[in-house]
């Protein structure tokens, strides 16, 4: 039986996602499937397009051109200049790919990048991001956003935020949902039966015995004893996280769960600028996304990179086949 294809939302279309998709698919061929969900007047002049009616129809398609299963727009697309005409058109194709997905027509979904102030302006978006988008057309109130790459995976406990409001977010419930939606996560897309998990400290030298702070102390070392002692996982710390990213560390641990945003991105996006991918874990579905974002400035020029979306779009596809061996 032939694997169902990955689902590519358009993003935002005004952005790098149009033209990425066709370097993407140019990259890509047949050999790994994957159709475009979007209107197909967006893409580049001259794109080689092979409109699907479903998706079971990708791989065909995909010998000859991008497939794309059209989803009509109310505007034309100029690059670098979006319009809140086509904000909703946006979201109602993101809302179509889970369905896709959710319904078994497609494996997995991957997003391009959306542009938060115009959905805000042109549909009244009411969410954070993306992924909050997405956890509410699932029906899920917590995920995780994990951020891979060849050389390390990361996963922050606090994402959008000041480092004031960070500190205060952290608590021990906040910190064991965020470990076990990313456990059973690495168990269940990533294939590892017993993920090695390296918990950061929050404070410079992990609170150096409460120098520096007592989060340690009294927040991340409980959480931690409690799953290692009473469950039986494989989880270490808190480290102190400057040193944990160098190369002998990162050969210890399969996921480092660090307590804030950049003590999380900095790292994986040093060693992994260009490939690094989002993951959203805790959904039902599998969704990846590239670790940019529309890229307006340099829209419609060509000098987009498009390896962040080959990535995802890999990843995307060796989640959905590790979620169903398991």
């Amino acid at each position: 039986m032939t694997p169902a294809p990955v689902a590519l939302t358009c993003g935002e279309p005004a952005g790098v996602g149009p033209e990425l998709a066709v370097r993407a698919w140019q990259e890509l061929g047949p050999d790994l499937p994957f159709f475009l969900i979007g209107d197909p007047g967006h893409l580049p002049k001259g794109a080689p397009v092979v409109p699907i009616r479903e998706p079971s129809h990708t791989a065909q398609a995909a010998a000859t051109g991008l497939p794309v299963l059209p989803h009509d727009f109310p505007a034309p697309a100029h690059p670098g200049q979006p319009t809140p005409q086509n904000a909703q058109a946006v979201l109602d194709v993101i809302a179509r790919g889970v369905g896709l997905v959710q319904a078994g027509a497609a494996a997995a979904l991957c997003t391009a990048p959306v542009h938060k102030k115009a959905l805000k302006d042109g549909a009244g978006f009411a969410y954070p991001g993306h992924t909050e988008y997405l956890a509410a057309l699932c029906g899920i109130r917590r995920v995780v956003m994990l951020l891979a790459g060849p050389h390390l995976r990361v996963v922050p406990v606090t994402i959008h935020m000041p480092l004031t409001e960070a500190a205060r977010a952290l608590t021990p419930e906040l910190l064991e949902h965020t470990l076990r939606i990313t456990r059973a996560g690495l168990i269940r897309d990533f294939g590892l039966p017993a993920p090695r998990i390296a918990v950061a400290g929050l404070n410079p030298h992990a609170g150096e015995g409460g120098v520096m702070g007592s989060e340690e102390a009294t927040i991340i070392a409980p959480v931690i004893a409690r799953l290692r002692d009473g469950e039986g996982w494989q989880i270490t710390g808190p480290h102190s996280a400057d040193t944990l990213f160098h190369a002998a560390a990162r050969a210890r641990y399969d996921v480092a769960v660090c307590m804030y945003h950049d003590q999380a991105l900095i790292p994986v996006k040093t060693l992994d600028f260009d490939h690094g991918v989002n993951v959203t874990l805790g959904l039902p579905i599998i969704r990846t996304s590239p670790d940019h974002g529309t890229a307006f400035d340099i829209a419609g020029t060509g000098r987009a990179n498009p390896t962040s979306l080959i990535e995802a779009l890999r990843l995307a596809a060796r989640m959905a086949a590790a979620r169903a061996a398991a």
